[in-house]
């Protein structure tokens, strides 16, 4: 494990956001959805790709509040472009279980 300085974890932007769309994204490697997050007035809405098909049906994460992080380069994968990387445990079968916040809070609000 590499270990880093309070200055470089404090460079990483994480956010909270609302999933408002979900969609199949038949274009990538591995299973994924196209996500649609907002991330409030600040940052707005962001996109992403995100491969959490094996614990999470494209309908249940309409509403579902996400963390995020939303200061990366945005990166192109097959014919979709992510500007921001959802965050989540990844267990066996490559099974991610969503980071979220306990309860509901306001979007854009910086994880810290």
């Amino acid at each position: 494990m590499d270990l880093i300085n309070w200055q470089d974890f404090e460079k990483v932007e994480m956010r909270v956001g609302t999933i408002l769309e979900a969609n199949d994204f038949p274009g990538a490697r591995n299973p994924a959805y196209q996500l649609v997050i907002d991330f409030g007035p600040e940052i707005g809405i962001r996109k992403s790709s995100a491969q959490i098909t094996v614990l999470y049906d494209k309908e249940a994460l309409i509403g579902k509040q996400v963390i995020a992080v939303v200061n990366f380069p945005r990166k192109q994968i097959a014919t979709f472009m992510s500007e921001c990387l959802v965050l989540g445990a990844v267990g066996p079968n490559k099974s991610v279980t969503l980071l979220q916040p306990g309860l509901p809070v306001e979007n854009g609000l910086r994880i810290g």
